[in-house]
């Protein structure tokens, strides 16, 4: 079913307002903590957060919450936690679900034990998971939150056949590229705006003598945004949704010119760090880290990724403004593409504490925790935007909030999960075997096609 992936398309006057925003954010450095009454930034400190919702006291209750999250990502989420446990006295543990999340979540309800909240990284699970009965509905606090605070287009992405399960709680804007300015001012590059001048942009890069593009190709996920943002801008927004619903297929020509093109910076000579094969070895947040470390000669001089990859960043110790910069995902058609991401809260067993900790994570009071820990964005749009820890932040989420319903939401996510969302098979199995050997365009669109068939059609 795809009323929700309908639903959620606005206009393109949306998508470029949004294009906008982000093309602010190379001129924005990091600022201070903001006037607007929202936590300092780094520290989130439960006891200067703004109480705007009320919670029912569930002392003695237990509450066991899942999510793929780990590193960053974990301890900000665990910060939300505690900060939910010290208003309510629920006693909450987190499990890390690992990257797939159906199966984690289908072997604990084959088991009876499944856990009372999930985050879920692909509406196509949510979906999958409400049409088997596994979700509860949301009650009617947390329905009247979410209501209050978010748009149409993300309460219906969150819902399965007009009944609402889920709250979009982190979201990304995952059309950026982060680079290391000093490798940039030492090999002369500037800040590319198109795919032709991306790709001179990391010849430049490359005959310096540092590899352009790090690349965490040893996760799938990674390789479908970059097909992602590279086909919404050269197919345009309408192919971009027909190939989402499989109403075209993946050997249309469309994809062929965009595996082409993509194929351009994977099959260039020297343009990867750690080449190919290294790509393929190296995980997320260390195509992040190896960006801007390594003292004199980082591995790499961009990376692309969204705004969570913020919190590498800064764990790597650079300065988002200063040694760390972010630009646009550069236009390969007519625009700059601009594709979202989310996880969304659902609740897998019934009762109080479940209801009670989606209300509280459709508030602005919980993500205003996580946000000033930067590597977070929240579409809610009563989140004032003064909690974000630095200018950077600050424009990119405002520019999430200001699209309204005007986004193109993961493709890869919205599909079912088995051709979308699981490492080695679908999706992230037949991109990766593309950025061993990207000459593979035709045998790639076969493989994809394939798959793509059978999973649509289950």
């Amino acid at each position: 079913m795809r009323t929700s992936l309908r639903s959620v398309r606005g206009a393109r006057s949306a998508l470029a307002l949004l294009a906008a925003g982000a093309l602010a954010l190379s001129a924005a450095g990091c600022g201070d903590d903001g006037d607007g009454g929202g936590p300092p930034g780094g520290k989130g400190a439960s006891d200067t957060v703004r109480q705007t919702v009320r919670l029912p006291k569930l002392d003695g209750q237990k509450l066991k919450v899942t999510a793929v999250w780990t590193g960053a990502e974990q301890k900000g989420f665990t910060k939300v936690l505690d900060e939910f446990s010290r208003r309510t006295g629920a006693e909450v543990a987190y499990v890390p679900s690992g990257d797939d999340m159906s199966a984690f979540v289908g072997s604990k309800i084959a088991g009876g034990d499944p856990p009372d909240v999930a985050m879920l990284q692909q509406p196509g699970a949510l979906r999958e998971f409400a049409r088997k009965g596994w979700l509860k509905p949301l009650g009617s606090e947390a329905a009247a939150e979410l209501g209050k605070n978010f748009t149409r287009g993300w309460q219906e992405l969150g819902s399965y056949e007009g009944k609402r399960y889920g709250v979009y709680f982190k979201v990304s804007n995952k059309s950026l590229v982060w680079y290391n300015t000093g490798v940039f001012e030492g090999a002369g590059a500037k800040e590319p705006k198109t795919w032709p001048e991306f790709l001179s942009t990391a010849q430049l890069i490359a005959d310096y003598g540092i590899p352009a593009v790090s690349v965490g190709g040893a996760d799938g996920w990674t390789l479908t945004d970059w097909f992602e943002n590279v086909y919404l801008s050269q197919a345009g927004p309408e192919k971009y949704d027909q190939l989402a619903q499989h109403r075209i297929p993946w050997t249309d020509p469309s994809v062929k010119d965009a595996l082409t093109a993509l194929g351009r910076l994977f099959g260039g000579k020297g343009l990867l760090a750690d080449g190919n094969q290294g790509a393929l070895q190296t995980q997320f947040p260390t195509s992040v880290t190896q960006t801007f470390t390594g003292g004199e000669e980082p591995k790499a001089a961009m990376v692309f990724e969204g705004d969570f990859a913020a919190a590498n960043v800064i764990g790597a110790g650079a300065r988002i403004g200063k040694e760390a910069r972010v630009f646009p995902f550069p236009a390969v058609g007519a625009k700059a593409p601009v594709v979202t991401g989310g996880d969304v809260g659902v609740a897998l067993k019934d009762g109080p504490a479940a209801q009670a900790l989606l209300t509280f994570l459709a508030s602005p009071d919980a993500a205003r925790v996580w946000a000033g820990q930067g590597g977070f964005l929240s579409a809610n749009k009563n989140l004032d935007l003064a909690a974000y820890p630095d200018d950077t932040l600050r424009s990119i989420a405002g520019a999430v909030v200001a699209a309204g319903d005007g986004f193109r939401f993961d493709m890869s996510d919205l599909a079912p999960a088995s051709f979308g969302g699981k490492p080695g098979q679908g999706e992230w199995k037949h991109l990766q075997d593309f950025l061993k050997d990207p000459g593979d365009v035709a045998g790639t669109q076969q493989k994809l096609e394939s798959d793509a068939a059978k999973a649509f059609k289950s």
